[in-house]
């Protein structure tokens, strides 16, 4: 059986991909059937025979964005402050559900297994978990609310705004209590904030520390 009209086929396939065909371009490369079942059926050879192109260009290491002028590749404060408030809410529901649940068994212990139990234990469940969404929801808009500003008023972004922030949300929060407990406040907001940041910049802060003892 005769073979030429495949491999005439074939020839002509390619020159439409390498601009060769009909048109008068350049030499169409020929490959022979033997060149060809040595191109594996999955994946791709280091130089497509089909398309005529190296598939490493396609290949990226490091993942591309499209960003405007003089944007960051992170997100600011203000679009992490949705996230944040959203988080914090969500925690709080749940830490306060399992709260509830605790003090529900604690306080119904002396009961017997049955519908006002039930119900008593459901109402604690849920007051708790809506005071510390609450809670919780209040001090991160809070500290969004002050790092955003802070981030503004600067002009710059980094550890100093999200201490700021942390000291001037638990200030701000503990503020009914009286001075001595909005400064036990703020040194709480400072003290959290502070371990934040220094665990955010511990890779850092490790090779400072590395390159001084050598």
């Amino acid at each position: 059986m005769d073979n030429s009209g495949t491999g005439g086929g074939l020839r002509a396939g390619f020159g439409l991909f390498s601009g060769g065909g009909g048109g008068g371009g350049g030499p169409v490369p020929e490959y022979s059937q033997p060149d060809l079942s040595r191109v594996p059926l999955t994946g791709m050879s280091p130089l497509s025979p089909y398309l005529n192109l190296d598939p490493r260009y396609l290949i990226q290491d490091t993942e591309e964005f499209i960003l405007p002028t003089g944007a960051n590749k992170t997100r600011g404060r203000f679009e992490l402050a949705f996230f944040t408030i959203g988080g914090c809410c969500m925690t709080g529901a749940a830490i306060g559900a399992v709260n509830g649940l605790r003090l529900g068994l604690k306080e119904t212990r002396d009961m017997a297994w049955s519908k006002p139990r039930n119900v008593q234990i459901l109402n604690m469940v849920t007051r708790q978990g809506a005071l510390w969404a609450n809670t919780l929801g209040s001090l991160a808009l809070l500290y969004s609310t002050f790092g955003v500003v802070i981030e503004k008023v600067r002009g710059a972004e980094d550890d100093l705004n999200t201490v700021a922030a942390g000291s001037l949300t638990g200030l701000l929060y503990k503020s009914t209590a009286g001075l001595r407990g909005a400064a036990r406040g703020g040194f709480a907001g400072f003290v959290l904030t502070g371990l934040y940041a220094l665990y955010n910049n511990w890779d850092h802060i490790k090779g400072v520390s590395v390159r001084h003892s050598l």
